[in-house]
């Protein structure tokens, strides 16, 4: 499902990663519409990321002789003091470093290391880093990790040795501890440098695809809650699978039967998986259809989109798909299931970030089954998460053709107007869609999603008053909808500072569902904020358990490494940035 559960991201938006709420401690909670924490917010510097490398790469120390000593006589160097002497040493070994002869630069920081007084900690600690930084331009790894380290125990807040030694160990694929040294000079620079966020990001994102790799391939699947299983399948209009049971679907005997629940054949292992879809009785499905698919029944077409629609929902795509091709090849099916199957496919493929083939499949949808308003409305939020906002627009407006009465997709589509205002810094427009949702919760005032979106769009604005109003609305319409109650929770941390209120709100949202990824998530994130780190970590292991796909899975391990990380920097440095 593509629908908005949670708050839809940009793939090119401007806002930072979601693990850098993990480790941005201190600052405010802004979980709005996509744009969680702006790069540029408290950056004081305006260098660009490039001369902050540069500026890095350097040894430290004038690349110049001491004033005085240029020509000095051997007699008089001799009477120099021995960090005078190391001193020169450096310097020379400096010049040397900028003439590109790392060698004879390497030699000198030796001399000057050799010379120094034990007790001149702040200097002997520079003499390594710069030693350091010649070893890097040999890409000298082992030895660049050596020398800072004997930095950083000189001089324990040494950000150049401490980030100079990260890189060291990411070329050495010692990405645990890399991680905690960028953690450490992210938080020592209180985030402004470029250059370290970019490589905690870098680092975070190869450690959670590698733990996910392998815990999604061995995770035991595990059926969504009931509310979010209803939500997925209201996202459809024109699903076959999911209507109930039709009247030539009953045995012949209960055809007469006006409202009651059909008693269905036990030869059809299709209708049988309806009939307990009715019942909510969600479990016994796939193993319904595998009976309907190996018997060869007349609902083998439908049987398979629905086994492969349950695969996705427990989170077995590789399981899914060979279901979905062979309905997408069967070209005597009904076309209604080979377009829902494409749609599906392509969303499938979405979220294993494969937007070149999600995208041909929500087009072969388009050309097969061209009324088909499913085919709009999905490829319409497909639109919007890649940021082709005025395609994603057509699409609704599509949808919303064929289908006037369609709610969500007029929600949606004024959602979309919205993003591309808001991003786009143009004050009228974001009027225009903001009057768009007015008009779109007059007319529908039973879409609980319209009043989502335009929350979402009012907290963007600063009204949270009347944000929080649009989810009391949302509660009111759907009572066992927990993601509201994520989304009113941080509102209350975003609006008043109300931790305890956002707390107990998504503590609600858990108990509803405790199957809520969204609430571990958000819950281990306000807890990184308040400085629990150890209950932060419980959370977002939770959330791993239930993550819906490797993707979200490899996000909520950056989470977790980003808020283990932390703990251990505080351990070892003694660095605690601020808590809420």
């Amino acid at each position: 499902m593509m629908a908005a559960s949670k708050p839809v991201e940009p793939q090119s938006g401007s806002g930072l990663p979601r693990w850098q709420l993990a480790l941005l401690v201190g600052t405010p909670i802004v979980l709005g519409v996509g744009a969680v924490y702006l790069w540029n917010r408290s950056r004081t510097k305006e260098k660009d990321g490039k001369e902050e490398d540069e500026e890095r790469k350097a040894p430290e120390g004038s690349a110049s002789p001491v004033q005085g000593q240029r020509n000095a006589p051997n007699a008089e160097q001799e009477n120099m003091s021995p960090l005078d002497r190391a001193q020169a040493a450096k310097n020379k070994g400096n010049k040397y470093f900028k003439a590109g002869k790392y060698e004879q630069a390497i030699q000198c920081y030796t001399e000057a290391i050799n010379m120094c007084p034990k007790e001149q900690k702040s200097d002997l600690s520079t003499f390594y880093q710069n030693r350091a930084a010649a070893y890097e331009q040999q890409s000298k790894w082992t030895e660049v990790v050596l020398d800072c380290s004997q930095a950083v125990e000189l001089n324990p807040r040494y950000v150049k040795a401490l980030f100079r030694r990260a890189k060291a160990l990411e070329r050495l694929d010692n990405k645990k501890e890399c991680l905690e040294d960028v953690t450490a000079v992210c938080i020592l620079e209180a985030f402004q440098n470029q250059q370290s966020m970019l490589l905690a990001d870098k680092v975070l994102k190869h450690l959670g695809k590698e733990k996910a790799k392998d815990k999604y391939k061995n995770r035991e699947p595990l059926m969504p809650s009931p509310q979010f299983i209803k939500s997925y399948f209201s996202s459809f209009t024109d699903d076959i699978i999911s209507q109930p049971l039709q009247k030539g679907e009953k045995k012949d005997e209960d055809k007469d039967k006006e409202g009651e629940a059909a008693e269905v054949s036990e030869s059809s292992g299709y209708l049988k998986a309806k009939q307990y879809m009715e019942e909510e009785n969600y479990d016994k499905i796939i193993s319904e259809c595998t009976k309907e698919v190996e018997s060869g029944g007349r609902y083998t077409a439908e049987a398979l989109l629905l086994r492969a629609t349950f695969y996705l929902l427990i989170g077995n795509a590789t399981a899914a798909q060979p279901d979905l091709d062979k309905v997408i090849n069967m070209q005597d099916a009904n076309v209604k299931l080979r377009a829902n199957a494409l749609i599906k496919r392509g969303s499938m493929y979405m979220q294993q970030q494969q937007p070149q083939l999600s995208t041909q499949d929500f087009n072969l949808a388009a050309d097969i089954d061209l009324r088909n308003a499913d085919v709009y409305h999905h490829r319409g939020q497909l639109k919007i998460l890649l940021d082709q906002v005025e395609e994603a627009v057509g699409d609704f407006d599509e949808c919303i053709k064929l289908r006037p009465d369609s709610a969500l997709a007029q929600a949606q589509k004024c959602f979309a107007l919205y993003r591309q205002a808001y991003t786009g810094n143009n004050p009228a427009q974001v009027q225009t869609a903001m009057d768009g949702f007015e008009d779109v919760i007059r007319r529908f005032p039973k879409c609980a999603e319209g009043y989502a979106l335009y929350a979402q769009a009012l907290t963007d604005q600063q009204q949270f008053g009347k944000a929080d109003e649009m989810y009391d609305k949302c509660i009111d319409l759907e009572p066992d909808n927990a993601t509201t109650y994520v989304h009113k929770g941080l509102l209350q941390l975003q609006w008043k500072q109300d931790v305890d209120m956002g707390l107990e709100l998504i503590s609600k949202a858990i108990e509803i569902d405790n199957k809520c990824d969204f609430a571990y998530e958000t819950m281990g994130t306000i807890e990184v904020q308040r400085g629990n780190l150890d209950k932060a970590i419980d959370m977002f292991n939770k959330a791993i358990n239930l993550a819906k796909s490797e993707m979200e899975m490899a996000h909520l391990y950056s989470l977790c490494d980003a808020a283990y990380a932390q703990t251990e920097v505080a351990r070892k440095y003694g660095l605690k940035p601020p808590t809420l």
